[in-house]
């Protein structure tokens, strides 16, 4: 144990400048290797000895609903690209979907008619998806403008039109882009992102009264200590509710002092 005290103490106290949340990883990756060892049947300290730090909860940035609706309506459509890319911050807002899911989408997971489909997600899980009637739309409009025979939903079009049917999806930078640049265009002064769009969805949701395990498994979460990194969102709303029914007039006594 006094090894492991001494690898904790320097590893608070070395001049490289880990914050803590590497130290917790190098210390997660710690506690692995005592479980291996035991398995081996090494004596060793136990790894529920090992500690970690507190972190400092972590805050997310979102965009509220009329700047999402900005954005949208500062993105042309009068070219394949802006369908594209209207349909894009659509998709992004209705599902919550993280930008590895909406690059890898393709065509025949998608129905247009229920605004419904499955996406895997991370450690291969499978979730719902469901598009709003605005999103359904939007993704619809661009969908059927296009006539090439490329199996991703969202592609890189070219001047020469042949070229978009390369099966290959539109990459993950150029929607980064994009989204930042319509940002710029609306008047949008947060840093824009597509992960972003999926903490604004997220919520929206729990704005509106869903509950958190609904909000983790619409967001693909495996744990619901993941999605408690968006409850501090519902203060707004607590504020609301103090304000309705609290009464800030103190009772007038009845009682000569």
């Amino acid at each position: 144990m006094e090894d492991v005290n001494e690898y904790q103490l320097w590893l608070h106290t070395d001049q490289s400048g880990r914050g803590q949340k590497t130290i917790n990883y190098y210390l997660i990756a710690l506690r692995a290797l005592l479980k291996y060892l035991i398995s081996r049947d090494v004596e060793v300290v136990s790894p529920e000895k090992v500690t970690l730090s507190k972190t400092p909860g972590r805050q997310v940035s979102f965009l509220e609903n009329d700047e999402v609706e900005r954005l949208r309506q500062a993105i042309p459509t009068d070219s394949l690209n802006g369908l594209r890319d209207k349909a894009i911050v659509s998709v992004l807002y209705a599902t919550g979907l993280r930008l590895s899911e909406i690059v890898g989408l393709k065509r025949n997971q998608v129905s247009l008619v229920s605004g419904e489909f499955s996406v895997r997600g991370k450690g291969g899980k499978v979730r719902p998806v469901f598009l709003t009637e605005v999103a359904q739309d939007d993704l619809a409009t661009y969908v059927e403008s296009r006539s090439d025979t490329n199996p991703f939903v969202f592609i890189r079009h070219y001047k020469n039109p042949e070229h978009d049917s390369r099966k290959e999806p539109l990459t993950g930078r150029s929607i980064q882009r994009a989204l930042a640049h319509y940002a710029r265009a609306a008047g949008i002064t947060k840093p824009m992102s597509p992960h972003k769009l999926r903490h604004s969805f997220a919520t929206d949701l729990l704005r509106n009264g869903a509950d958190l395990r609904s909000v983790q498994a619409l967001l693909g979460h495996s744990s619901i200590t993941t999605t408690q990194v968006y409850t501090h969102i519902t203060d707004k709303s607590l504020k609301e509710i103090h304000s309705r029914f609290h009464s800030d007039e103190q009772p007038s006594s009845t009682l000569e002092k």
